[in-house]
């Protein structure tokens, strides 16, 4: 009966403190399972992430304004997988690094995130311009104005988030109103950081979408009609391909996404909620499998870069899009 209720006692993560969080019972066999895993996964987002920002960064053919948001996007993946997932905070559930530490890691963690949907906002819109005004789109979206957006999108994130962290931080729970005051800032930031992002994405691609579709059935009768395609056609369906791509990115995003911001905001086990979170953690795995299966230069990019082809003279001149 003493081993019974030495086993079920329940422990704290610092043992001196009664009023600290409660830590979480596991077999070391589930331990062990848990760090393999996420630590394959860890590296298998770092891996997949590096090899699209090498692949853009050094093939000149891809320095288009597209390629360089899916970059940024890569970029806030790759760190995801670098600094996010090792912190290993959702297999611990208890923090032993301090209090800094901590407000360090919360600062990543959003920056990070908020970072990722501003950048797929930024995609949406390229996207929009090119299939919905592709007369337009040489004027209105430049590699300048792109890589400007970028670095402003990053400044705004991090800007942002580092004044959420402090700011709820400092709140003393002691203090009825500011509980209130952390809640409001809680419900301010989803539908900032989280909510009007995504309707804006949605409507986008919505209107994508729409106007995919009409070019797609006018497309199909000039062919059925025997007419020759123009330059400027071909070109448009390469654009709604491209839309439609990166609109399976953005949806997987939002499949991963939703789910924990939703129960975040509910009564429900922290079991579920640590499980959702490493679904959303997952989302920066995908991105490159989804380019590896929609993009055929994105294939032939990564035969280039494990082969070592582009450490051969000239290799960033190639142009990646030949058939051989």
């Amino acid at each position: 009966m003493a081993y019974e209720t030495e086993d079920h006692e329940t422990q704290y993560c610092f043992p001196a403190t009664n009023s600290s969080c409660i830590k979480e019972k596991r077999s070391n066999h589930e331990y062990n399972i848990m760090y393999v895993f996420f630590s394959f996964l860890s590296a298998w987002t770092v891996f997949l992430n590096l090899l699209v920002i090498i692949s853009i960064s050094h093939f000149k053919k891809l320095h288009t304004p597209t390629n360089l948001l899916i970059l940024s996007l890569a970029v806030a993946d790759l760190f995801i997988g670098f600094i996010v997932m090792p912190a290993t905070r959702l297999i611990e559930m208890c923090w032993y690094f301090g209090g800094t530490f901590c407000a360090l890691y919360l600062i990543f963690l959003t920056v990070l995130f908020s970072a990722s949907l501003s950048n797929l906002s930024l995609i949406a819109f390229d996207r929009f311009v090119a299939v919905c005004h592709p007369l337009l789109y040489p004027q209105k979206i430049t590699t300048t104005k792109t890589l400007i957006s970028i670095c402003l999108c990053w400044f705004c994130s991090s800007t942002y988030n580092t004044a959420f962290v402090i700011n709820t931080r400092n709140l003393d729970a002691s203090n009825r109103k500011d509980v209130m005051a952390g809640f409001v800032w809680r419900v301010t930031d989803l539908f900032v950081a989280f909510i009007f992002p995504c309707i804006l994405i949605i409507t986008l691609y919505l209107r994508i979408f729409y106007v995919v579709h009409h070019q797609v059935k006018v497309i199909n009768l000039l062919m059925n009609g025997g007419t020759c395609l123009k330059e400027g056609s071909v070109r448009r369906k390469s654009e709604s391909k491209a839309a439609l791509t990166l609109g399976i990115i953005v949806a997987v995003y939002l499949l991963c996404y939703i789910p924990y911001y939703i129960c975040s905001i509910s009564v429900i086990s922290s079991t579920i909620k640590n499980i959702l979170a490493w679904v959303m953690y997952t989302n920066s795995g995908l991105n490159p499998l989804i380019y590896a299966l929609f993009y055929p230069w994105f294939r032939k990019t990564v035969k280039h870069i494990l082969t070592l082809k582009i450490f051969q003279p000239a290799s960033s001149l190639v142009n990646i899009f030949t058939e051989h």
